[in-house]
């Protein structure tokens, strides 16, 4: 908070987030013919906004080696609970050895 306060960016950044809400909905809502045929590792933290569920990501994801479901962290998990993020990036790399 400080940062936008100090730097005057807080109306920018709150209005990025309003006018791309929809968007974003939509993509976590929607089917999609288009997929990423490469292996992903995917994370979601329990506080991160939006949640997208496993059923939709392997529709755009099918080739999902690691789905991890910490019981801790959020939208800034790496800064937040760095253990258990560095955890989730060592698991995801473990798969692709």
């Amino acid at each position: 908070m400080t940062l936008y306060w100090l730097t005057g960016t807080a109306t920018s950044s709150a209005r990025l987030y309003w006018e791309s809400f929809r968007q974003v909905q939509a993509w976590f809502t929607t089917s999609t013919a288009d997929t990423v045929p490469v292996p992903a590792a995917c994370t979601v933290f329990p506080r991160d906004l939006p949640r997208p569920s496993q059923r939709w990501a392997r529709r755009r994801y099918p080739r999902i080696v690691h789905w991890g479901e910490p019981a801790h962290g959020g939208r800034f998990a790496a800064l937040e609970r760095p253990d258990l993020w560095v955890a989730e990036v060592r698991a995801a790399f473990r798969t692709l050895r």
